[in-house]
């Protein structure tokens, strides 16, 4: 798992500081935000051909990670029951 997640940097001289693709300047948050505008791999590594399937890969796993330590708690709604 640390190798895919090694594929993502932070670096305050690069995007602000985002985290980014390594050797790029996507930010995971673009990949992210294509992906649930319903961005194929397909368009995405056709886009941006620095990044590859993997580097998706690793977006995917970071934000996953992002969550799980996150101690961010969406609002309850209710449910009508």
């Amino acid at each position: 798992m640390n190798d895919i997640l090694g594929r993502i940097v932070i670096d305050p001289l690069v995007m602000t500081g985002k985290p980014i693709v390594r050797g790029t300047r996507v930010p995971v948050e673009l990949i992210l935000g294509l992906l649930g505008k319903g961005a194929t791999y397909d368009d995405i590594l056709r886009g941006y051909p620095r990044v590859t399937k993997e580097d998706i890969y690793a977006c995917l796993l970071f934000a996953q990670q992002a969550i799980n330590n996150s101690l961010y708690t969406p609002p309850i709604v209710a449910t009508g029951k």
